[in-house]
């Protein structure tokens, strides 16, 4: 059941918005902020990267609202947006990750040029992995996120979540046999292809 103070903006609203009225613009961003931020709470692994989503969403909206096919489609599309922008946070963690990790590597190592279709199978499987990361329960992400992608310390995590340390452990390992067995199901590595 719809909260009567948060409704989506008319159908009447959204169309003086596409046409390119900017009070009537204005007000479906302000009207679709509640919703926006509703679904960034779902599925942001933090509350920072949560107001993140929610910021590009609502740009995004300004921006492209003539894009909008059907004026009823307005929660549906911005749905998408949110999640397509979780998922490119989720992204941008793994590959910041795997940049330190990589700069760590050469450090050690003799440098070596990465052949082309080695980078396009790194970037595949960024995308499998930040997929299935997206997909994890709420809690599961989180934990996640912040103790395997940021690298941030357990008591650190346990106590920004409010967790006990062996409630936070317990959650982690829960998130890391979900994540373990989902990228099982999406198909077997690429060869040469390293787990998580």
């Amino acid at each position: 059941m719809n909260n009567p103070r948060f409704q989506w903006p008319d159908e009447r609203l959204i169309k003086a918005a596409q046409d390119g009225d900017v009070n009537s613009l204005t007000t479906v961003v302000t009207e679709s902020q509640p919703h926006v931020r509703k679904f960034v709470l779902s599925l942001c692994a933090s509350p920072q990267d949560a107001e993140d989503a929610a910021q590009e969403a609502l740009i995004i909206l300004y921006r492209k609202i003539g894009t909008l096919r059907a004026t009823g489609a307005l929660a549906s599309w911005m749905f998408r947006i949110v999640r397509n922008e979780c998922l490119r946070q989720v992204r941008l963690l793994i590959s910041r990750s795997e940049e330190v990790s990589a700069a760590a590597e050469a450090s050690a190592e003799v440098p070596s040029e990465p052949s082309a279709e080695d980078a396009v199978l790194r970037g595949l499987e960024a995308e499998r992995v930040a997929a299935a990361v997206s997909a994890l329960p709420r809690d599961q992400r989180q934990v996640l996120i912040m103790r395997d992608i940021q690298g941030l310390p357990g008591r650190t995590v346990a106590r920004s979540l409010g967790l006990s340390s062996a409630a936070m452990k317990s959650r982690l390992h829960r998130a890391r046999a979900t994540l373990r067995r989902s990228l099982e199901v999406t198909g077997p590595p690429v060869e040469g292809d390293i787990r998580p």
